[in-house]
């Protein structure tokens, strides 16, 4: 977390930001699919789904998700994605909010926290630690 705080994510101005980013996959899956997928990350996040749909994307998300997300949607933070199996949720966790989200994809960028990048307007090591336990912590310690 205090890695992130002070690289940031999609920042040009540090080199040690991470770069991993969702793709758009309504460019690569039917809108079958798509709602298939969106069914199946319901029902992993414990959500009212449509259970024939949820199954079909049980093998959508395999083939397309698991790489990121882990075969049972737990998540990578090394590369950046987020488990699907709880109730937080950046963009929004409403059937709509996720077929936008795997539909088109979100390429948010974090500026980069600390003195180094962030010259005058930066954030002292203690803050940054700071920072990170309190975000750490709004995650339920997760």
């Amino acid at each position: 977390m205090a890695f992130t705080v002070t690289n940031g994510v999609r920042n040009d101005s540090s080199p040690d930001a991470r770069w991993s980013q969702m793709p758009a996959f309504g460019e690569m899956l039917s809108p079958e699919e798509v709602d298939q997928v969106v069914n199946h990350v319901l029902a992993i996040s414990g959500q009212d789904h449509d259970a024939a749909l949820a199954e079909a994307g049980a093998q959508v998300f395999a083939d397309n998700c698991a790489g990121c997300h882990g075969e049972k949607g737990e998540g990578m933070r090394e590369v950046g994605a987020p488990t699907l199996t709880d109730a937080v949720w950046l963009y929004g966790g409403s059937p709509e909010r996720i077929k936008e989200t795997v539909t088109y994809a979100r390429f948010g960028v974090m500026p980069a926290w600390s003195e180094e990048f962030r010259h005058a307007n930066g954030l002292s090591q203690a803050e940054i630690n700071a920072v990170a336990t309190y975000v750490h912590g709004l995650g339920g310690g997760e």
